[in-house]
């Protein structure tokens, strides 16, 4: 067809009626047929869908098998579809397979203390601070009795006996670290001798030698951890002269009047009889000058055991009465105790 000006052909479907005419639907046709497969069509009055995507699909076609051409899916391949990828996803078990649930669990760990609680904590901490008062308060009341004179330590503990108390209970916990007690040297001596010899031991604490051997022994000390227990001064003992065979003292030579303590010693016991001394190795500061002093007090030296660098042994008979006057080598350190 010719137009009526230019004198060109026109096309069949142009000008006004043609558009007219390609924008009306053409009846018969279903959306979704070739030219939609196609994309040639817009999906929908809203949204346009992608090419290759059928109207009744939510996404875009997947290739036919064997075709190499683009196909939609129906509703059971599509449910297939998501069942397949819910399987992938799903986590293999322990052996590396896929598992319809997990795994075994892990093995536990090393427990964990669970944390203490507060009140435990607090009686923790009363028990430290209570032993470092115990502790504190010993190492005092021995200074005490190593500085101060017999007489002194006895008024002490008859003002306080609970303070004599609490000075045992450190002085065991002392003697308790050593690879040997001296008092149990001293009963097996005993135990070597008649059982009729009469024994006195000074500062006897809870008369320990007394209930180890059938000897009769006197027990002397400043509070009375024991029925059999005598109160009094070291350097004045309630017994009468020359009436005991053993006299002992066993860690019990404290006070700065070691001589008039000795001396008391010297008086009660018979002539020939057995004083045996076991005392802190440290606390000799000549031992020599302090066996030569013995002499002047009326004793002489019949063995000593230094052996031990915790305690030493000595073992003296008596020879007569001491002599006057002072003994400057019976001399012997403080034992004192330092903080830990």
């Amino acid at each position: 067809m010719w137009g009526p000006t230019t004198g060109k052909r026109r096309l069949p479907g142009t000008g006004r009626a043609g558009e007219a005419a390609r924008k009306r639907p053409r009846k018969g046709k279903k959306a979704g047929g070739p030219r939609a497969a196609a994309g040639e069509l817009p999906a929908g009055p809203d949204e346009p869908r992608e090419v290759g995507q059928r109207p009744d699909t939510d996404g875009p076609a997947e290739p036919a098998e064997g075709s190499g051409k683009p196909a939609g899916l129906s509703r059971r391949q599509r449910r297939n579809r998501q069942k397949r990828q819910r399987q992938q996803e799903t986590p293999a078990g322990s052996d590396g397979e896929r598992g319809s649930g997990p795994g075994p669990p892990d093995p536990p760990g090393p427990a964990e203390a669970p944390p203490e609680p507060r009140s435990d904590r607090s009686a923790a901490l009363r028990a430290r601070m209570e032993e470092r008062l115990l502790g504190a308060r010993f190492r005092y009341l021995n200074q005490q009795l190593y500085t101060g004179s017999s007489q002194d330590a006895a008024r002490l503990f008859r003002a306080d006996p609970a303070a004599f108390h609490l000075y045992h209970q450190g002085f065991e916990r002392q003697v308790r670290r050593w690879p040997e007690r001296p008092v149990q040297r001293i009963v097996r001596y005993l135990r070597r001798r008649p059982a009729s010899l009469v024994v006195a031991d000074f500062g006897c604490g809870d008369c320990t030698l007394a209930a180890s051997v059938r000897n009769k022994v006197h027990c002397f000390d400043l509070v009375p951890l024991s029925p059999r227990v005598t109160v009094c001064d070291m350097a004045k003992v309630p017994l009468a002269a020359e009436s005991v065979d053993v006299a002992v003292f066993c860690l019990a030579l404290m006070g700065t009047n070691l001589q008039e303590i000795l001396g008391e010693a010297n008086r009660v016991l018979r002539l020939g009889g057995t004083l045996m001394v076991a005392e802190v190795a440290s606390r000799f500061e000549d031992t020599h000058a302090f066996l030569k002093a013995m002499t002047q007090l009326g004793f002489r030296t019949v063995s000593k055991d230094l052996s031990s660098s915790y305690f030493y042994l000595l073992e003296f008979v008596k020879t007569g009465p001491a002599r006057p006057g002072p003994a400057p080598g019976l001399r012997l350190r403080p034992c004192l105790y330092k903080r830990r």
